[in-house]
Order: C-alpha cells, then sequence, then structure tokens
C-alpha cells in the first residue's frame, strides 16, 4: 500500500506543480491583458478628444460655409444689378440725362424754370 499513496502523493504533487504553472501563466496573461486594455482605453479616450475637436470644426465650416453661399447670392444680384445698369448706360435716355445733370443742357422745346 505503501507504493500506492506514493503514487497518489506524486500524481497530487505533479497537479500541485501544473496549478502553480498555470496560476503563474494566467497571472501574467492578466498583467498582459490589464496592460492591452490601459492602452485601448488610453487610445479611446486620444480619439473622442480629437473627435469632440473635429466637430466643432465642422460646425465651423458648416456656418461658414452658409455665410459664402449668402454672399455667393448678394454677388450674383449685384452681377445683375450690373448687367442692367450697363445695357441703361448704353441707351439714349442716359445720355440725355447725363447730359441735362452734368452739361446742363437742354432740348430745344423744353423751358427751364430757376428758383430765385
Amino acid at each position: 500500500m505503501g507504493a500506492g499513496i506514493r503514487v497518489i502523493n506524486m500524481k497530487k504533487e505533479k497537479s500541485r506543480r501544473r496549478r502553480r504553472r498555470q496560476s503563474r501563466y494566467v497571472n501574467r496573461h492578466k498583467r498582459s491583458m490589464l496592460a492591452v486594455s490601459a492602452v485601448i482605453v488610453l487610445l479611446m479616450a486620444v480619439v473622442s478628444a480629437n473627435a469632440v475637436s473635429l466637430l466643432e470644426k465642422d460646425r465651423t465650416y458648416q456656418a461658414q460655409e452658409i455665410e459664402l453661399e449668402k454672399q455667393i447670392d448678394a454677388e450674383k444680384e449685384r452681377s445683375v444689378q450690373i448687367d442692367e445698369l450697363e445695357k441703361y448706360v448704353g441707351t439714349d435716355e442716359y445720355v440725355e440725362e447725363v447730359a441735362k445733370d452734368k452739361l446742363g443742357l437742354v432740348n430745344e422745346n423744353e423751358i427751364i424754370f430757376k428758383a430765385k
């Protein structure tokens, strides 16, 4: 019976050694996982901070885009007005108006009244 007990004790000892090795392996593995998790959390924090910054820039750019579109519309309207003025400047009516206002000329059949 002594041999049977030795075999059982040897098996128990092998089992303890195996558990200790596994325990050390698991502890190392836990530390590694903890380190990897910490790095991932840190990366997520950095990415989140950058995302907030980018969202703020996006809002600023959208507001700027709206303002520029308003300016474009105003310039288009101004361009139409300039085209209309260009057409008007080429007419006889404009020439006559300038001659009266700046040069003081009148048509032959007009009478000028001056206030005293």
